[in-house]
């Protein structure tokens, strides 16, 4: 049997233990009885290591050592993940999801535990165990799978969420994936490929979400997983061996359900469960789903081994039912006050018009250190220090509200980490405002695909907000840096879309307020290290209360000529949908490889316009960018994502469609790609009702009660609709006519 080096610090005698250990395991797993129990649970010492062991050679038809929820239960001396072949598939086996914990935690690391592996970095002790089990993954129907099982490791060992069936594997929904908050570690056996898999046979590790950080194919190890062969069992010998001195990861599986590990794992990855799990205790388990398609996902048998931290003083927390619940909704509701606080002091601030604005944050602003949930306040000097004295090589970025520096800076455990410092320009009155309207929405908003708020700081008159360091910078750089940056490959792009739309998706719909970004565009769109989208630069966006729809600002339209939708222009009114307008320019430009303001062949000046040309043509594969060959990309997907971009770009607000459809469209391959018209409408204000239709777009009435008509707007000289080159966010003069119905004042409509 092959574990890999368990060496750290000299500590042989204790690798020589692990290794034998691991080896009785895999004995003992060929010579388990076909007996039916409850776990049997053992401890052993090898030299000088003590281990915890617990088996299931079968499984009780009333567990008392194992959590079940969902549709998880015990039938046929199997666990069964998922419902069993028994029940009707229309009304039963379909879009469900299931979970199966051991019900005792196991302490997984420790600050001052005594271990093996005591020289641990960041001074945490981290366990190791190994586990393996016998899955059975068998699809009833031939012609499909659905959707995949999961071994788990939870910071709690309550039910799946809500939504979480299909792609989710009952580990997480669209709007939990990807969060802290969750606290689990997993190692995926998928059978259905979604747009960010490799494909529909594979083994991933899921940190937080299902977008696993490392996915490998299991077709080259002969291994298929919910094989379509009747003659075949489905069943699966899975190893899972973590080294937590190493903090490593390995995965090995067998093919034919053979019970002889190999010698080579099918994946390979450093892992420090310290940094994903909410606290110092976890539980082992499993975790599926079905979807459209459906399988049986099942365990036939299970045995574990963790190694004891001795001497850890940590006591041991359930985090699971209201006490999960309180340790998520504590931090969240503490940064609701942050942003009804800093709300409250904008509204107050805005009425003192006589105050000296360079002193109204430093004298009488809300102490953000009193606050309960405010993220880290760091401290100048060391600010300074990480950016080289803010020194024109660390920049990453400018715009109207500042500059951005990369900067490294002490973390936990004493380690250095990279953050993003964005330093906003001056101490006036609106450089404040544009701090406290970020630090107020960023702060409270939790999802995979948002830039993190890491820590701010306030001092000297210096605004700094701290955010996560993106190693591969902004999606304009891939896709109009030249030479410099590489250009994204199709999948990457397509990931991109889906990851952006789901971020877009949260923040209109699933947020507890309607956040308006107000400023989508390739700029504003963060990489991280597996190059999946991150939506930043939260400077302009505003959060509307529970019965609005929209926002108007003082004067004119902030944001990006190209990505404001036409309407703006007339109303002043940033509402969800022209968030949805600047997104439709955003996928054209990744799949285009263009500007939306970039001259184009056949005579187009605008980039919208051209690919609806090649549309009405039925030639609107021609505007993939030609940096992707023939065979490098899908030209399914590409069709899909220019219909999408064109429906997003709609000059009729109302034709647009919602974030969720948009989301639905991208994940969902079995919707067709969305209806366009075969030529651009022309736009027209008011917009037109349909037969039938009530007046109740906002804009309308926002014009017939301020008696302000679209002649009047468009004959105004100031009137700026019109497509530039420029890529900086601006504030646009509108109308004489519409400023004065508006009002210079901030107010939501």
């Amino acid at each position: 049997m092959t574990t890999g080096p368990w060496r750290r610090g000299g500590r042989a005698t204790t690798n020589l233990a692990l290794l034998l250990l691991l080896a009785c395991v895999t004995v003992a797993v060929r010579s388990i009885p076909a007996a039916l129990a409850q776990a049997t649970v053992s401890t052993s010492t090898v030299a000088g290591v003590d281990f915890t062991t617990f088996s299931f050679p079968g499984f009780d038809k009333n567990p008392t050592d194992l959590t079940l929820w969902g549709n998880a239960s015990v039938n046929q001396n199997a666990l069964q993940i998922t419902p069993d072949t028994g029940n009707n598939a229309n009304s039963f086996l379909v879009d469900q999801a299931g979970r199966a914990f051991y019900a005792t935690p196991f302490t997984l690391w420790a600050a001052n535990a005594s271990s093996s592996n005591s020289s641990a970095p960041g001074g945490r002790r981290v366990a190791s165990f190994s586990t393996v089990f016998k899955a059975n993954l068998y699809r009833q129907n031939q012609a499909v799978k659905g959707e995949g099982l999961a071994f788990v490791v939870a910071s709690g060992n309550g039910g799946q969420p809500p939504g979480s069936y299909g792609g989710y594997l009952g580990l997480t929904n669209a709007s939990t994936d990807g969060l802290a908050a969750n606290g689990f570690v997993a190692v995926e056996l998928d059978t259905v490929k979604q747009p960010y898999d490799p494909d529909d046979n594979h083994v991933g590790l899921d940190l937080n979400g299902v977008r696993s950080v490392s996915a490998v194919p299991l077709a080259p190890y002969g291994i298929q997983l919910a094989p379509n062969d009747t003659s075949s069992s489905g069943d699966q010998m899975v190893w899972v061996d973590y080294n937590g001195t190493a903090r490593h990861v390995r995965v090995y599986m067998s093919a034919n359900g053979s019970s002889d590990k190999p010698a080579t794992a099918v994946l390979n990855a450093s892992l420090d469960l310290s940094e994903y799990l909410l606290g110092n205790d976890a539980y082992f388990g499993f975790s599926a789903s079905t979807g459209v398609g459906y399988q049986l996902n099942c365990v036939l048998m299970w045995n574990m081994t963790v190694e004891v931290l001795h001497g850890a003083r940590v006591p041991s927390k359930k985090l699971s039912g209201w006490k999960l619940g309180l340790a998520i909704g504590v931090p969240c509701a503490a940064g609701l006050a942050l942003g009804l606080l800093a709300g409250l002091y904008l509204m107050k601030k805005r009425r003192k018009v006589g105050d000296d604005p360079s002193s109204v944050l430093h004298n009488n602003a809300i102490d953000l250190r009193s606050i309960p949930g405010v993220p880290k306040e760091f401290d100048y000097k060391e600010l300074r220090k990480g950016t080289d004295g803010f020194d024109d090589r660390t920049k990453l970025g400018q715009g109207g509200y500042g500059v951005v520096y990369r900067a490294t800076v002490p973390g936990d455990g004493g380690q250095s980490m990279e953050v993003a410092v964005k330093q906003f320009t001056g101490a006036n009155t609106q450089g404040q405002e544009d701090f406290l309207a970020e630090l107020s929405i960023i702060n409270r908003l939790r999802h995979r695909n948002l830039v993190k708020l890491v820590g701010w700081c306030h001092q000297d008159g210096v605004l700094l907000l701290v955010y996560d360091y993106m190693p591969h910078g902004s999606l304009d750089r891939h896709l109009f840096g030249g030479k410099d940056a590489p250009a994204l490959d199709w999948r990457q792009r397509y990931n991109v879309v889906a990851d952006v739309a789901s971020a877009l998706n949260y923040l209109h719909h699933e947020f507890d307020q309607t956040v308006i970004h107000r400023d989508i565009k390739p700029s504003n769109i963060m990489l991280d290290s597996s190059f999946h989208a991150r939506l930043g630069d939260f400077g302009l966006a505003r959060a509307l209360e529970s019965d609005k729809t929209s926002y108007t600002d003082k004067v004119g339209v902030p944001g990006t000529l190209g990505y404001i939708a036409p309407e703006c222009f007339h109303t002043g009114r940033a509402t969800r949908e022209s968030d949805v307008f600047g997104f439709g320019a955003v996928i054209l430009e990744i799949v285009c490889g263009r500007r939306v303001s970039c001259s184009n062949p056949a005579g187009c000046s605008q980039l919208l316009e051209w690919v609806w040309r090649l549309h009405g043509a039925g030639r609107v594969l021609e505007a993939v960018d030609p940096r992707l060959a023939a065979g490098e990309y899908d030209e399914d997907e590409a069709e899909r994502l220019l219909l999408l971009g064109l429906a997003c770009s709609h000059p009729n607000p109302r034709q647009r469609p919602k974030a969720q459809a948009i989301l639905q469209n991208l994940q969902t391959r079995s919707v067709p790609p969305l209806l366009v018209p075969v030529s651009k409408p022309v736009f027209m204000w008011p917009v037109p009702l349909a037969d039938g239709e009530e007046e109740e777009d906002e804009t309308q009435t926002f014009m017939s009660r301020s008696g302000v008509t679209s002649s009047d707007v468009s004959s105004s000289s100031n009137y700026p609709y019109t497509w530039s080159s420029g890529y900086t966010t601006q504030t646009f003069q509108l109308s004489s006519e519409v400023q004065n119905a508006a009002g210079r004042d901030v107010s939501t409509v």
